[in-house]
């Protein structure tokens, strides 16, 4: 059975169904195109869902930087945690959020916010913070 160019392409996209021959049987089948693809629809919008996160113990740490991967923001407040504990999450949230090609901003008096590469932070203090680095956030 030979098929033209346009055949082959609808048939490529899964837009139309191929026939085939069975010559053992003597009459014709249908057959699904082999790479019919999925429709997606691209005008869906999907809420981001913001993680705040008051942490008292370095165990936590972990169960926040999971919420980055998931490519949530997330708002974390050291106001009641001890300053070295809250040097060593902001550590490590740093380091989590770099290597997720994310950012990192000082948003009030020991509360941050680090989000991962799908999320902007629209702000003046972001210059500040990219001339002075992330660990500069605890001592203002």
């Amino acid at each position: 059975m030979s098929r033209n160019f346009m055949d082959k392409m609808k048939e490529f996209v899964g837009l139309e169904e191929e026939l085939a021959d069975e010559e053992q049987e003597g009459e014709k089948q249908i057959h699904a195109g082999k790479n019919k693809g999925t429709v997606i629809s691209l005008h869906t919008k999907r809420q981001t869902q913001v993680v705040v996160t008051e942490p008292s113990s370095y165990d936590q740490v972990q169960a926040i930087a999971d919420n980055l991967k998931n490519r949530r923001p997330v708002i974390v407040n050291f106001e009641k945690a001890d300053t070295d504990l809250a040097r060593r999450i902001v550590d490590f949230l740093s380091g989590t959020t770099y290597a997720l090609n994310g950012n990192s901003q000082k948003v009030g008096h020991n509360i941050f916010l680090f989000v991962p590469s799908n999320v902007d932070i629209a702000s003046e203090l972001k210059e500040q913070v990219r001339e002075r680095g992330p660990f500069s956030m605890l001592n203002s």
